[in-house]
């Protein structure tokens, strides 16, 4: 590959093999960036460490499951050495607060707060050490914009967001930028997934009158890995389309 904005630096995506991360990691990978892929499904992180190199770039996958503390320090530690985390994996279960029982509103802590909360504490002093480093986490508009339904999920989102501010702080004067990008809905498999027949609503809650797509969200995480961003920090980028409002008037 020609040189790029990226080149010779190793970016750990969690959240890899869908969605989101998905797209991420392979926008990432064509910037130069050596990436580690994390995921819990091994042939679908294999599949994309094959993808990725016939398209000319490099990768390796690690298995962990986000929601135990101990095999997300795991993941930290085999991925080793990075310059980029990218926080993009996610849980996202749309009940009602009676219908979420205590396992499932902590998982969602676990997963969309404590595991970047971990990676970050496991990963960013070293990155502050060689000064420079990039935190990038996919929050999420559930966390400015309730709804009658996902507190949850909300609640975890939100928890990223005041990290992210705090992050920047706490490394920022070492050369570490920490950012967060904030979509709305974004057209995933996991989304057409959850949403089955009603996927079309999607298309009605922003000022462009259609969901994001994850390449979309991944041009603006490359953005935030490079050096173009380098005067960004502690940053929610919102990236939703021009979200409106639901209320009558």
């Amino acid at each position: 590959m020609s040189a790029t904005p990226l080149e010779g630096s190793t970016a750990l995506v969690t959240g890899a093999t869908s969605g989101i991360g998905r797209a991420v990691a392979r926008r990432l990978a064509e910037q130069g960036a050596e990436v580690v892929l994390h995921g819990r499904d091994r042939a679908r992180g294999e599949a994309l460490v094959k993808e990725i190199a016939e398209a000319g770039g490099s990768a390796r996958f690690v298995a962990a499951d986000l929601a135990d503390a101990e095999d997300t320090l795991r993941l930290a530690s085999e991925a080793g050495e990075v310059d980029i985390l990218v926080n993009a994996a996610g849980v996202y279960v749309f009940t009602p607060t009676a219908q979420t029982d205590a396992a499932g509103f902590d998982r969602h802590i676990a997963v969309n707060t404590r595991a970047p909360f971990l990676l970050v504490g496991a990963l960013a002093p070293a990155m502050a050490g060689r000064g420079h480093g990039m935190v990038i986490t996919i929050g999420s508009s559930a966390a400015r914009t309730p709804a009658a339904i996902g507190a949850a999920h909300g609640a975890s989102k939100a928890g990223v967001e005041i990290l992210t501010r705090y992050w920047a702080t706490e490394f920022g004067g070492s050369g570490v930028r920490v950012n967060t990008v904030s979509p709305g809905p974004v057209r995933t498999e996991g989304t057409v997934a959850m949403l089955g027949d009603h996927i079309a609503a999607l298309d009605q809650v922003n000022a462009r009158g259609r969901a994001g797509e994850p390449r979309e969200i991944a041009e603006i995480v490359a953005f935030l890995a490079g050096p173009a961003s380098s005067y960004i920090n502690g940053a929610i980028l919102f990236a939703d389309g021009g979200e409106v409002s639901t209320l009558p008037g």
